[in-house]
């Protein structure tokens, strides 16, 4: 017997939320717009949306959409994101307080007095970053390609990288990079996800594969550890969103441990139906992605709120930016539907 068969609140809840979910899809197919989720929004606004999948990959399919209107259920500087590459389009966040920890370490005046201490330094900024933070940057990166963008620059330039520290720390030992500055930023999920939580789950199960997402800023630390030798490096897989999703497909393993948001165990539930997953720590939660609930979707299309622009001047130089991480790897596919179960590739 089923919850829903068992309560009949929870029967009636599951009914309001089919409601509503039915009512926003029908309003977006009115209003031709397209909603957009992120891995870590609350399960039933990922089952809404036409696309799921992380803040680069859900900006480039923001940027090819022919909808007049995107719905972004993620934070604020997503939405910023895509309202860079999309120029044209209407780009809607459902709830204002949807902002994220990382990327409120730093604001663009703090990067131009940073700036001016280390003339000559070339800027790196992690994509989990304000426009105008990005505006003021030589470079965005994903932490796919963080080591990729850091190996570009000629050895003997400065580098100054924001805001993440994990992410900092791991690229600077990867890379061997001595004249590289880190901003001692960090996400507010960091201290739900650290070695000792990791060490713990992993000897709960021994047979899991521990998968850690490196598109997450809350799983940086995750990288660093094991960078660090903090955490074994047997049996990790550091994968992208799809290579994550994928992975339980292809591999002997029956469960998983997984270091990011915990938001990412309902895709993998829903597409791995057969397959266990566990998360590295219950405690890492964003409680920024989870502002966003069916309701405030539904608003902000009756509403048309709220609206995200950035001034053309910012949004130029932040777009070059972008297009500089765009063009250095880190160019990972969505998949195209939150149920398909077809593997896109990497």
């Amino acid at each position: 017997m089923t919850t829903a068969q068992a309560d009949p609140g929870a029967r009636h809840a599951t009914r309001d939320v089919a409601e509503l979910q039915s009512r926003i899809k029908q309003l977006a197919r009115e209003k031709n717009a397209v909603i957009l989720a992120h891995n870590y929004e609350r399960p039933e606004v990922q089952d809404v949306a036409d696309f799921v999948g992380d803040s680069l990959g859900l900006s480039r399919e923001a940027a090819k959409t022919e909808a007049e209107i995107i719905v972004f259920c993620g934070v604020h500087f997503m939405a910023e994101t895509a309202a860079i590459l999309s120029p044209n389009k209407m780009v809607l966040l459902p709830d204002l307080a949807a902002g994220c920890s990382l990327a409120a370490t730093i604001n663009g005046d703090q990067l131009r007095e940073w700036k001016a201490e280390h003339p000559g330094a070339v800027v790196v900024s992690y994509v989990n970053t304000t426009a105008d933070v990005k505006a003021e940057s030589d470079y965005c990166c994903t932490s796919g390609n963080a080591v990729e963008i850091v190996n570009s620059i000629p050895i003997e330039t400065e580098i100054l990288f924001l805001p993440d520290m994990f992410l900092g720390a791991h690229v600077r030992r990867v890379t061997g990079r001595r004249n590289m500055h880190v901003w001692m930023g960090e996400c507010h999920v960091h201290a739900g996800i650290d070695p000792e939580h990791i060490n713990r789950q992993r000897a709960m199960h021994p047979g899991a594969e521990f998968l850690i997402h490196p598109e997450c800023g809350c799983a940086t630390s995750a990288v660093e550890a094991v960078s660090a030798g903090d955490v074994d490096p047997e049996g990790v897989q550091i994968l992208s969103t799809e290579g994550m999703i994928n992975r339980p497909r292809i591999s002997d393993a029956d469960e998983f441990i997984v270091a990011t948001e915990v938001g990412i165990l309902h895709r993998l539930h829903r597409e791995n139906p057969t397959k266990k997953f566990y998360p590295a720590s219950e405690l890492a939660v964003c409680a920024f992605m989870k502002v966003t609930t069916l309701p405030k979707v539904l608003r902000a299309l009756e509403r048309l709120e709220h609206h995200i622009t950035v001034d053309p001047e910012t949004s130029a130089k932040a777009r070059r930016a972008i297009e500089r991480m765009i063009a250095i790897g880190g160019n990972r596919p969505l998949s195209p539907k939150p149920e398909t179960t077809e593997d896109p590739g990497e």
